[in-house]
């Protein structure tokens, strides 16, 4: 069986040399764009009416990628189109084809980090531990979480990382790279509990091909399947059920569990549960944040711990900072808590005891 070119492999650098074609959606934005660019001094002609041919020499590029957003807004980007070509290659109809709004030529010039640091494999996995509600010193899995490095060895935070892969077509290659080597740090740091495994729906077009490599990893790494929880992550934003119904299939066929986060997050979770009957679900942090405090936020909350226990579908409350909210949880019936108050995202995993919350446990 065939790999998934999409996830399997990753673009090559944008060429840093060659000729630009923009073609802004209105005369104002090319007015603003031709005296932006004329202004760092970078060399353009004009190739048709209101279309810049931008000559392109090395660091040319990365010039531009700071340039333009801070010249066009988000929408004058997405709505002008971008042609990148050989110099004195004028476009063809084939050529034509490839035009792509401005906005994804930007991600990937700022993306080629990105590109860089998948290449050298500067990926890494932070561990989370998820307790037992009642019993906080012992751990019922870790959810792995991915970490980025700079070239001289500093994290890089996730936030940006999704951001430019998501712009830059890149989520297909991140998201497997990082369910990989999720499972490979865990194998590396011996962690006999369960595993949590993010993973994003539309990062996978057919589950077969696609999601190989994942499995086959956790056969290789001898990781029994059924302590691996692959959690959809965004899940408030999913939009084609019958296609994550269809993955998430694919892993219960393969031996493992599934999970779905943000619960009570976005008007469509309680729908999308319906069709999905996940193993876990995961409380949504804005209703944990207070819920001891805040009546509405408890109601809601005790609600969903109540569907959740007749539906028979464990429950994780994530986002606990406080011992008030963990007390709270604990006594309507959440199963296993997440959060800072039993210990941040780390390498190598926390153990317990937990130190800034060793004072909380016996005032329960």
């Amino acid at each position: 069986m065939s790999l998934c070119k999409r996830c399997n492999q990753l673009p090559d650098p944008l060429a840093e040399q060659g000729v630009l074609y923009i073609a802004p959606p209105v005369s104002l934005t090319f007015n603003h764009l031709c005296e932006a660019i004329r202004g760092i001094g970078i060399a353009f002609s004009l190739f048709a009416k209101e279309i810049i041919a931008v000559d392109i020499i090395p660091g040319v590029l990365e010039k531009l990628g700071t340039l333009l957003p801070s010249v066009l807004s988000r929408a004058e980007m997405i709505d002008s189109r971008a042609l990148l070509l050989p110099r004195g290659q004028n476009p063809t109809i084939q050529e034509l084809l490839q035009v792509q709004p401005l906005y994804r030529l930007v991600s990937r010039i700022q993306g080629d980090w990105l590109i860089e640091i998948l290449k050298e494999n500067r990926i890494t996995t932070f561990f989370q531990p998820i307790v037992h509600c009642h019993e906080p010193e012992r751990i019922f899995a870790y959810e792995c979480l991915l970490r980025g490095k700079d070239r001289d060895g500093g994290i890089l935070y996730p936030g940006r990382i999704f951001d430019v892969a998501r712009d830059a077509d890149l989520l297909f290659q991140l998201d497997r790279i990082a369910r990989i080597r999720a499972i490979e740090e865990a194998t590396r740091h011996g962690i006999p509990s369960n595993l949590f495994i993010n993973f994003n729906p539309s990062s996978v077009y057919d589950p077969t091909t696609c999601l190989r490599t994942t499995i086959e990893a956790v056969h290789d790494a001898g990781i029994p399947p059924e302590r691996v929880v692959f959690e959809v992550v965004e899940s408030e934003q999913i939009n084609d059920v019958k296609h994550l119904a269809k993955i998430l299939d694919h892993y219960r066929n393969a031996g493992f569990q599934v999970a779905l986060d943000d619960l009570g997050a976005g008007y469509s979770s309680l729908n999308v549960l319906t069709h999905l009957r996940p193993d876990f679900v995961k409380l949504d942090l804005e209703l944990v944040r207070d819920v001891d405090k805040d009546a509405y936020k408890g109601e809601i909350t005790m609600k969903l711990l109540e569907l959740s226990q007749r539906l028979q579908v464990k429950t994780i409350a994530e986002g606990i900072e406080r011992p008030e909210e963990w007390r709270w949880l604990k006594s309507h019936g959440a199963d296993y808590g997440q959060g800072y108050l039993f210990a941040k995202p780390a390498c190598p995993p926390p153990l317990p005891p937990w130190p800034e919350a060793l004072h909380c446990w016996d005032a329960s």
